[in-house]
């Protein structure tokens, strides 16, 4: 798990300027994180300052995942299938072009919101340069390939390195892809918001395995993945009731692979946004969250 939380003095707005205090977060940040940890577990917590030259929040979790080497084992195809042949998981081949002097990425996947960034992403932070790219879409399904070089001018020359790049591209996609129920949240922002949402999916028994939320003027907005404690989905009435105990305006989308896709709203007040996929992506604006709760 890797989290990025960006907190402001909640009586005074603002950062947090007092040193004391900021040792003092840490320092309990530290305690909750090593309380849910084995011996030998690898853990860490660290408070830093605004800076303007800051990466990317969603580029930043990926290279806290990197780091904590979780593309291995890799968790795409395990080879025993062949993409053309329908397989829906993750593919990945590396092949050197020795003539140009280039190293050929292929990967299929499914299509999904930010599924170029998330690659690109991985290709930049491995020290790889892209020349040349193509995508194409064909139903759920997208392909992209990419001509690449190391930093240095060279293609990939061993075994063991393209073994792990595609790992890691492989990692790289299947971070994001969403489990559980999604839970689309508007309500007003105040002190302890973050704090209650979560104890009301800890009460309720459920687990977050993913979210995305910030503040925007005086309402908070963003969403939860949830599933239940042993990641199965949840259930039904369950997510009812942790939507009425939520208040404000909830969206709950369904997403089950046997059955169509099921919303239910609890003010009115929001909207089911559309789904984006790779080909509009490239003429997005990468999205930045650059807001935290007032906590």
């Amino acid at each position: 798990m890797a989290c990025i939380i960006q907190v402001e003095d909640g009586l005074k707005g603002g950062p947090i300027m007092v040193q004391k205090r900021l040792a003092l977060v840490q320092e309990k940040l530290e305690s909750v994180v090593e309380g849910h940890h084995e011996n030998g577990d690898k853990r860490s917590v660290l408070l830093t300052a605004p800076a303007a030259d800051r990466t990317h929040t969603e580029r930043r979790l990926h290279q806290m995942m990197y780091a904590d080497k979780d593309y291995e084992p890799c968790q795409g195809c395990d080879g025993s299938c062949r993409p053309w042949n329908g397989c829906k998981k993750t593919h990945v081949t590396v092949e050197t072009c020795k003539e140009k002097g280039y190293s050929l990425v292929n990967v299929r996947s499914r299509d999904r919101n930010k599924l170029l960034f998330d690659t690109v992403c991985a290709l930049t932070d491995m020290q790889y340069v892209v020349f040349h790219a193509a995508v194409s879409l064909k139903g759920s399904m997208a392909n992209q390939e990419y001509f690449i070089r190391r930093q240095d001018g060279c293609s990939l020359v061993s075994e063991t390195e393209s073994r792990k790049l595609a790992q890691c591209l492989v990692a790289a996609i299947e971070r994001r892809v969403s489990h559980g129920v999604r839970l689309d949240i508007c309500t007003e922002n105040k002190m302890g918001l973050l704090w209650y949402l979560t104890r009301v999916f800890r009460e309720n028994g459920l687990s977050i395995t993913r979210t995305e939320i910030g503040t925007h003027g005086e309402r908070a907005s963003g969403c939860f993945y949830v599933t239940d404690a042993s990641g199965n989905d949840a259930n039904p009435r369950t997510v009812e009731l942790v939507r009425q105990q939520i208040g404000g305006s909830v969206l709950v989308v369904n997403k089950s692979p046997n059955s169509s896709l099921s919303v239910s709203r609890s003010s009115g007040e929001m909207e089911e946004r559309p789904r984006f996929s790779l080909g509009n992506l490239l003429w997005s604006q990468l999205e930045r969250l650059t807001s935290s709760f007032g906590h």
